[in-house]
């Protein structure tokens, strides 16, 4: 639902859940004192150095420094969301998560629609479940035993069947008084144009619920028995379905193993299914389209490592291509890519049933690492003995090496294009720096650097090819960013950030966000505010130079919030020189000493 989560609820939430049953449903803990103590979930052990407070309601671990409260253990440890954890945590006890603008009635019915949209497509879930044991399902049944699926499995990704006929879904729903409008709406029938006849989309199909993070059917997939086409078939985009943004089997993979470290991507249900048989439950694939960003982040919030498998033909070398192009961005320190490429004519369903379990798990962790593949495919057709195919090659790893994020694998494989080139790794990141200039320089138009007065010094901002000035808290914001431990000189409370202007909520919000995450490296920041108007702001902020020294970084922070501490006790100090100056206007003489308190005041409003 739209609309913030009232702070309010959440606090409610956290007195009424006992973060000692949490933690302990995911960890083992034992009894030590007044508290709990174990293996610590976040980092490896053998000593436990982890510890559960019933009292304080808060857990924290002395080797690796993880803390927090019951929602920030679900977020750490089941990789979720804010609001996701919130509303676990809310499900426990049976309450509904309210929202903050949610009596909007444009608001209210939005929900509604999702609502509905969700308990239609359960209902059609439960439908092919049924129809998948009853005598019209065994041709389905045989073809899923020839695949050799065993019933558990079928009945962990909740495998139905579609019967032979044109209406026979349609006819289940509109006896629950389901509008047939609201069941093509919802992609469960087409529509014919011409004579506005409605029927079902799938029919005759093995059927594939789609589900989301939370495990609610939100479409299907259908694998035809017969010679139909297409093989496979999707639902269309509906209000609740976005085929760019879901992955089919994340669910499941999440059920199988809640801490998850790696996921495969595969390309259709059948492989995903076929592999989870022979216990690979860790594979998820795209729903007929590439690999989109949104898919990468939503994996990467969750593992460290993504590997991408494809088939060895040109087809599968052309789809790991747009694969690299679409996760550089997302390689920030810490995350692992790789690609895993499978011999001719195989896919992942064939190759498992062939070499069994271990021999396509010696594959994936064979699977060949980002910076290989980029560099194997940069090397392809080209004679690195000859002046300008080493050339060509090296544009070609530079160009990749510029999407990625700065850090250390873009450091990394620049020396190692140092090392296959033999030219000198400087001059690889001269050439990147100035390529990186070019192209933030068209959407910054050029301005004399400033310099404005606060504190201690001035501040001094950014070259003038770098862009125009920034205002204040717009410094704070790239102070933080590009140096996110500066964090810790900031006062407790945040009320030295002036209300009011454009980037105030933002600062407030990040810097709550490093105090909560201990977030030392601007790349993760960078990537925590990924697709949001908030993220475009801050990364616009980290491509501007720093002219400050980095000696000099936390004492300009330090003016800064004197700065507007300064401006907000103008007001005060405003009213007691007017109190005066109309004391001394009505003929009242002042003492000495409130004189010289009048001086003061003038000299302070005026600085």
């Amino acid at each position: 639902m739209a609309g913030q989560i009232p702070q309010r609820f959440i606090d409610d939430l956290l007195a009424r859940v006992d973060v000692v049953e949490v933690v302990g449903e995911r960890v083992q803990l034992k009894k030590a004192g007044r508290n709990y103590s174990g293996l610590c979930p976040f980092h490896q052990e053998k000593t436990p150095s982890f510890t559960v407070s019933a009292d304080k309601q808060f857990y924290h671990c002395f080797g690796c420094g993880a803390h927090g409260n019951a929602l920030r253990f679900l977020m750490e440890y089941d990789k979720l969301r804010f609001p996701e954890a919130v509303d676990q945590l809310a499900s426990r006890l049976g309450l509904e998560v309210p929202r903050e603008g949610a009596d909007d009635p444009r608001a209210q019915a939005r929900e509604r629609k999702r609502q509905e949209g969700v308990n239609l497509l359960e209902l059609a879930a439960s439908f092919y479940r049924e129809r998948l044991k009853m005598p019209e399902g065994q041709s389905a049944r045989d073809y899923l035993v020839r695949r050799g699926l065993a019933e558990e499995v079928c009945r962990d990704f909740g495998i139905g069947y579609a019967p032979d006929d044109w209406e026979a879904l349609k006819r289940h729903l509109s006896a629950r008084d389901i509008a047939e409008a609201v069941q093509v709406e919802y992609g469960l029938l087409v529509q014919r144009e011409e004579s506005g006849r409605t029927y079902d989309r799938f029919r005759d199909r093995v059927i594939f619920p789609i589900r989301d993070v939370r495990g609610r059917t939100i479409a299907f997939g259908g694998r035809v028995l017969g010679d139909a086409k297409p093989k496979y078939l999707n639902s269309p985009e509906t209000p609740v379905f976005h085929k760019g943004r879901e992955l089919y089997g994340l669910y499941e993979a999440r059920q199988a193993n809640p801490r998850l470290e790696r996921v495969v991507i595969v390309e259709g249900y059948m492989d995903v299914v076929a592999l989870a048989q022979f216990g690979i439950r860790n594979a998820v694939a795209t729903l007929g389209t590439s690999t989109s960003e949104e898919h990468l982040a939503r994996l990467f919030r969750m593992v460290n490592e993504v590997v991408f498998c494809f088939d060895g033909d040109k087809a599968g070398r052309q789809a790991a291509s747009r694969a690299l192009e679409t996760v550089l961005p997302q390689m920030i320190d810490g995350r692992e890519a790789r690609f895993l490429f499978l011999p001719e004519g195989e896919d992942p369903d064939t190759l498992v049933r062939r070499e069994g379990r271990e021999a396509f798990e010696g594959r994936i962790t064979c699977a060949s690492p980002l910076s290989e593949f980029l560099f194997d495919q940069a090397a392809r057709g080209r004679d690195l003995s000859r002046v300008e195919d080493r050339e060509r090659f090296a544009s070609q790893v530079l160009k990749a090496a510029s999407r990625l994020p700065q850090g250390m694998l873009q450091t990394v494989l620049l020396g190692e294009l140092a090392r296959r080139t033999g030219v000198d790794q400087s001059r690889f990141e001269a050439l990147l720096a100035r390529d990186e200039g070019a192209a933030s320089s068209p959407a910054e138009p050029s301005a004399a650097p400033s310099a404005v007065p606060v504190g201690q010094g001035a501040v001094s901002e950014v070259s003038p090819a770098k862009g125009a000035s920034l205002g204040l808290v717009a410094r704070v914001l790239q102070l933080l960013v590009h140096e996110p431990v500066l964090v810790e000189r900031l006062p407790a409370e945040d009320d030295w950030c002036p209300e009011g202007e454009g980037d105030a909520n933002l600062c407030r919000e990040l810097v709550r966000l490093l105090r909560a995450g201990r977030y030392r490296s601007p790349q993760v920041v960078l990537a925590h505010f990924q697709g949001s108007a908030q993220g475009e702001r801050l990364a616009q902020l980290a491509r501007r130079e720093m002219l400050i020294p980095r000696g000099a970084r936390g004492q300009e922070l330090d003016g800064l919030v004197e700065h507007f501490r300064r401006h907000q006790r103008r007001p005060s100090c405003q009213e007691q020189i007017d109190a005066l100056l109309a004391r001394q206007r009505s003929g009242e003489r002042l003492s000495p000493e409130e004189r010289q308190r009048l001086m003061t005041l003038l000299a302070e409003l005026g600085s």
